[in-house]
C-alpha cells in the first residue's frame, strides 16, 4: 500500500456507511411521498363527504347542533377508518418485520436498522402518532368546511 492510498478511520468509515445511508435517505423520499399521498386521499374523501352530506349537516345545524358538533362528528367519522387502518397495519408491521428479522440476520450481513429493534415500540408508537396525526389535520380541513355550512342554504340544496 502507497502512501497516497492510507485512509483515514473517519473517511473509511464514512466509505463504509454511504450505501446504507443512501438507502435509509431514498426509503425517506419515498416514506414522505407516501404520506403526502394519503394525506391528500383523506382529504379527498373527506370532501366528498362533507359535499354530499351537505344536506344532513344543514339539518343539524337547524336543528342546534354547534360547530363544534359539527367538527366533532365529522373528524371523527373521518378518522374511524384511519383508526382500524393503523391497528391492522400495527398488527402486519409486527409479522412482518418478525418474519424480516429471521430471514435477513445471517453472519456478515450488515445492520440496517442501525441498532433499533425489529418489535420497538418507540419506533412503532411514534410512527403511529405521526400518522394519526397527519390524517386527523387531513380530516380537519373539510370538515372545518362544513362548519360553515349555512343551514338554510343547505335544506334548498338539492
Amino acid at each position: 500500500m502507497a502512501v497516497d492510498q492510507v485512509v483515514t478511520v473517519e473517511r473509511a468509515q464514512y466509505e463504509s456507511m454511504a450505501s446504507p445511508r443512501a438507502m435509509t435517505f431514498l426509503l425517506g423520499v419515498f416514506a414522505g411521498l407516501a404520506v403526502l399521498i394519503s394525506a391528500s386521499g383523506i382529504g379527498a374523501v373527506m370532501a366528498l363527504a362533507v359535499s354530499q352530506r351537505t344536506r344532513e349537516i344543514g339539518v343539524r345545524m337547524a336543528l342546534g347542533a354547534t360547530k363544534g358538533d359539527v367538527l366533532r362528528l365529522m373528524v371523527g367519522q373521518g378518522m374511524i377508518p384511519v383508526w382500524i387502518g393503523g391497528l391492522v397495519g400495527l398488527a402486519g408491521a409486527c409479522a412482518v418485520s418478525a418474519v424480516l428479522s429471521m430471514v435477513l440476520k445471517f453472519p456478515g450481513s450488515p445492520d440496517l436498522l442501525f441498532g433499533v429493534s425489529t418489535a420497538d415500540p418507540a419506533a412503532y408508537g411514534a410512527a403511529s402518532a405521526i400518522l394519526a396525526g397527519i390524517a386527523g389535520v387531513a380530516s380537519y380541513i373539510p370538515a372545518r368546511r362544513a362548519t360553515r355550512v349555512d343551514p338554510m342554504v343547505a335544506l334548498r340544496y338539492e
